[in-house]
């Protein structure tokens, strides 16, 4: 293994024990931290120079996209901020860069809440007519899962991996882990979206018991992504709707609903388990039918008698 290898296993091995970051995190940091190493031809980290990271950063925007070169390009800079913090180089070569991005900005996509109404009443339809046992199961499941995406706006990955214990219908509370482990709670208040996590509960607390995730299979293994990304592609079929419905777009209604509806911005930050307001502000962004509407019947203009 080489001097830069060494540095570079030893600071994923600090942001895993120290750090405590995730998994998810450590993978895209190493997956970033070997294109970077792949790059660089000189493994001696002290003869690695400014101009060598600027000729990375070039083939970085020649290859992504803005905001996927900007992520790699934190991870190696977080790299020589490590590397600097442990005295293992004299100077740090980001300092003498200036990295500045114009990120386009890429209003959220969102359903519409009438393709919402129609992609659960296809799930509720699927449970009643079903022939089977399995079929009946996983409608009931599939139900559960869609409702609570759009009853929490809450990420895939949270949804996935929500413990049981994290969910008490009672008072119809959700704790959710979201990025870095922050905790944030949220309140379920439909009546109809807490009974049909009751029935699930009910009827899947087997295999919830088995994997100690809320979400599981009817073989008793925790729901993935990927299952839940395959459950919208079938009912969004089944329905015939021509939108390309993914998870994270119940995130972006769940938000823009709440927008639209004059919720002030700083709860639905929190709601959103966001770290800053300035991520949360995207959703300004589509509310323009809403300005509409308030600009064409408050604005004093309409009373002028010209």
């Amino acid at each position: 293994m080489n001097d830069l290898q060494t540095h570079m296993k030893n600071y994923l091995e600090h942001c895993t024990s120290q750090k405590r970051l995730d998994e998810k995190t450590i993978k895209a940091y190493q997956i970033d931290l070997r294109q970077f190493s792949e790059h660089i031809s000189d493994t001696e980290i002290a003869r690695i120079t400014a101009d060598l990271i600027e000729s990375y950063i070039a083939r970085l925007h020649s290859l992504y996209k803005p905001k996927t070169a900007k992520r790699k390009i934190a991870s190696v800079k977080a790299f020589f901020h490590y590397l600097e913090y442990k005295d293992l180089i004299e100077r740090n070569p980001f300092n003498k860069i200036q990295i500045r991005f114009r990120e386009p900005v890429i209003l959220p996509k969102t359903i519409p809440l009438q393709t919402v109404e129609t992609f659960l009443s296809i799930i509720y339809m699927q449970r009643k007519s079903a022939k089977t046992d399995y079929q009946r199961r996983n409608a009931l499941r599939d139900a559960a899962v869609a409702e609570l995406l759009f009853a929490t706006g809450m990420r895939i990955s949270e949804l996935c991996s929500l413990q049981s214990s994290s969910v008490n219908l009672c008072d119809g509370t959700i704790l959710i882990y979201g990025k870095g482990d922050k905790e944030r709670r949220i309140q379920i208040c439909n009546s109809s979206v807490i009974q049909i996590l009751k029935e699930y509960q009910n009827e899947f607390s087997l295999e919830m018991k088995n994997c100690r995730h809320f979400f599981a299979n009817q073989a008793g293994k925790a729901m993935s992504d990927q299952a839940v990304r395959r459950m919208i592609n079938k009912y969004t079929t089944l329905a015939a709707i021509e939108l390309h419905i993914t998870p994270h777009m119940f995130r972006h209604t769940f938000a823009t609903c709440l927008l639209e509806a004059d919720v002030d911005i700083r709860y639905i930050q929190e709601m959103l388990g966001h770290s800053s307001i300035h991520i949360t502000e995207i959703y300004t962004h589509v509310t323009v039918a809403k300005q509409r509407d308030i600009l064409a019947s408050k604005h004093p203009r309409k009373h002028f008698l010209i």
